[in-house]
């Protein structure tokens, strides 16, 4: 989804990759120096005018390794206010279609005072055969999600943000 995002928005959209390098959280660790990746993250959170993140459900809630990614922006100051909205890219035969892991993103990111923008959060049935070899889906209906969640960010997104 995020790639295909960044082909749609080709110069606005920036990928994030430091997932896996991020410690496991402990708030112990949440005092300076950061670890790096940790610092990288919000650095890259800090810069951005808006955030679309996308995940699937896994086991009815959010991944661990993405709910980690999450914890890591709680004490931190480049949430509150950030125009976020996301898409949940759930199997066409999940049994919940991605509603565990939305409920979830729309409290974990309340509680960080995100700014969550309604019109940009999105369940969007994906298949594995509809993902190229490329990370990119060509199936015009997903792609006009992706889109439409796009075109809502930007229209929420400040062009200047307050300074944290």
């Amino acid at each position: 989804m995020l790639r295909t995002a960044a082909v749609l928005d080709p110069g606005q959209t920036r990928l994030y990759d430091g997932l896996a390098q991020l410690p496991a959280f402990n708030p112990d660790d949440d005092v300076e120096p950061l670890p790096p990746a940790v610092a990288e993250l919000r650095r890259a959170l800090a810069a951005c005018d808006a955030l679309l993140v996308c995940t699937p459900e896994y086991a009815g809630a959010l991944p661990g390794a993405f709910k980690n990614l999450l914890d890591w922006t709680v004490g931190g100051a480049e949430m509150p206010g950030l125009p976020v909205g996301w898409i949940n890219a759930a199997g066409v035969a999940a049994p919940t279609g991605g509603s565990g892991a939305h409920t979830e993103l729309a409290t974990v990111l309340g509680y960080v005072q995100a700014r969550i923008v309604r019109s940009a959060c999105r369940r969007v049935p994906l298949a594995r055969s509809q993902v190229g070899d490329d990370g990119i889906i060509a199936d015009p209906v997903v792609r006009a999600e992706i889109a439409a969640a796009l075109d809502a960010l930007t229209t929420a997104a400040d062009p200047v943000r307050p300074a944290p």
